[in-house]
């Protein structure tokens, strides 16, 4: 996940190599114990392995014929997690270009075929997806955007009914301001400085 916002070999290599790096591992599904490679750079904040793992409890370990948005992607772990676990399809999306070149160095190791990584606006994409078309999006912006409602909004329009929406955001969104963007909170942790929330669009009628 980020902190501020086709399979090939990386288009520019040289950034991939030349940044330190450590790595994560996906927690479940078919690539479990699979590793991600996590560049250092000062803006990007990997969802913590506790919190993936409590998110995928909640959400259930089959996702079998989801589809689903990893917006503001960063590292992909979110979006690899949930191709893992079965996901039909996953859009990611991310503006970064080294960034961008590490979920298709990823995307290309794991043979994850149902991942499709995608350069760009995470907002503008969220306002572009078919309404109703999702079954989960996972929300990681920048913690010093100032669009978490915009995004909120966005992502409840996007998702079907009863679908869901993780959200990660610097301090705990209140259940009346997450109803006022078109959603309820069902769960919520906190995880040192993160505080992940799970949303789902209420059932229409």
């Amino acid at each position: 996940m980020r902190k501020n916002q086709s399979p090939s070999k990386p288009a520019n290599a040289a950034l991939v190599k030349g940044s330190p790096s450590h790595e994560l591992r996906i927690i479940g599904g078919q690539w479990k114990r699979s590793k991600i490679k996590v560049i250092d750079k000062p803006e990007l904040r990997p969802t913590p392995d506790r919190v993936r793992e409590t998110l995928f409890n909640w959400l259930g370990q089959d996702l079998t014929g989801w589809k689903c948005l990893d917006a503001f992607a960063g590292t992909g772990a979110l979006g690899f997690e949930a191709a893992s676990r079965g996901a039909q399809s996953v859009q990611m999306f991310e503006q970064d270009a080294q960034l961008v070149n590490l979920l298709l160095e990823t995307q290309k190791r794991l043979a994850a075929n149902t991942v499709q990584v995608q350069k760009g606006d995470a907002m503008m994409a969220l306002q572009r997806i078919a309404p109703g078309s999702l079954d989960v999006i996972f929300l990681d912006p920048p913690f010093e955007a100032v669009f978490f409602e915009k995004a909120l909004q966005a992502a409840a329009k996007a998702v079907a009914p009863e679908g869901w929406v993780y959200l990660e955001a610097p301090q705990k969104w209140q259940d009346e301001a997450v109803q006022a963007c078109g959603l309820l909170s069902v769960k919520y942790m906190k995880a040192g400085a993160v505080h992940a929330h799970l949303l789902q669009r209420p059932s229409e009628g």
